[in-house]
């Protein structure tokens, strides 16, 4: 395909609250225990906000990482996007917040809601603006506060949900860099299995609807579980190939952290070794769209993600949604 310009990525960032919640704060909450916890989702401990921040706080902190790593001054970004299913407000939306707190002052700005899966939707209209020359950089930011809307009295979503922030700056690469293909999809008959039932308008929010705790994450785990592991290894397949690539070109996968099971499912099924795959959710849980740009932040400032490498970014969420690219860096 003929682009006029190929979009990579040139910059990184991230951003987690200082406040950490281990399994054994979480035993004296609920009847749960450490070793559940570990063996069944692989989380040791995640980050939690204080009372008073908001997403766009660390979303602001992501992104003005990112414009720092890449070496561009806000005032050159033409469009701020942010994948939140946790906004500050209904609007404005959180990504005009954070385009005026870092000095955006000619980006457009703009939310986006796909779930766990917001950051590769996000990715990949971000890529199209570059490449058709409509943007010179696009800066993503995927930021969620989920322990605002999480139920600390239900044993069975409680344990798994953290708070966080991650960037990247999205611009013009030579040839021999950048995005290699995307495949995004979604099926809405499985939108039961993963939702937030009110504060929409098909249940507003009402003393009710608050009474009966409607306004946190409901889970169907099992149904999700299975769904996952489908999805995680045929979206991986499917960008393998639009790309023309082999499971073996694979440097480094970065998978949404949602359970350590779901993500050594699709380690085994492409025959990757450990040190292949970046796995975070031991210490931060699942912070949704943000799991992944907060993982490749900390794979690119470590050295386990380096010039050249195919990284395979893939994910699952509400929706149900799923998504997955090939990059190379």
């Amino acid at each position: 395909m003929n682009r006029p310009y190929r979009a990579g990525i040139l910059g990184t960032g991230s951003a987690l609250p200082a406040r950490v919640l281990t399994n054994h704060d979480l035993e004296k909450m609920v009847d749960t225990s450490d070793t559940w916890i570990v063996e069944r989702t692989g989380i040791r401990e995640r980050r939690i906000a204080e009372p008073g921040e908001a997403t766009s706080d660390y979303g602001v902190q992501a992104c003005q990482r990112a414009l720092e790593a890449a070496g561009v001054a806000p005032e050159d970004v033409g469009m701020v996007i942010c994948a939140t299913v946790t906004p500050d407000m209904m609007f404005p939306s959180t990504a005009s917040l954070i385009q005026y707190r870092i000095g955006a002052v000619h980006a457009g700005a703009f939310d986006l809601s796909a779930a766990c899966t917001g950051f590769l939707y996000a990715l990949a209209n971000a890529v199209a603006m570059v490449e058709s020359g409509m943007q010179r950089y696009v800066l993503v930011c995927a930021a969620d506060l989920l322990s605002r809307i999480t139920d600390y009295e239900d044993r069975s979503t409680c344990v798994l949900f953290g708070d966080g922030a991650g960037a990247v700056l999205v611009g013009r690469v030579p040839e021999d860099r950048g995005f290699l293909a995307f495949d995004l999809g979604s099926d809405g008959s499985g939108g039961r299995f993963l939702y937030l039932p009110a504060g929409g308008s098909r249940q507003p929010a009402s003393a009710e609807s608050v009474a009966a705790r409607q306004h946190f994450i409901k889970m169907e785990g099992r149904e999700t579980f299975k769904f996952a592991v489908k999805a995680m290894a045929s979206s991986t397949e499917r960008v393998l190939d639009a790309a023309g690539l082999a499971r073996e070109d694979i440097d480094l996968l970065v998978p949404h952290q949602a359970n350590i099971r779901i993500i050594d499912a699709a380690r085994k099924r492409f025959g990757l070794e450990e040190e292949k795959v970046v796995v975070t959710i031991d210490r931060y849980g699942n912070t949704s769209a943000s799991s992944i740009p907060i993982a490749l932040d900390e794979a690119v400032r470590s050295g386990r993600a380096r010039a050249g490498q195919l990284i395979v970014m893939v994910g699952f969420g509400g929706g149900l949604t799923w998504g997955a690219t090939a990059v190379r860096l």
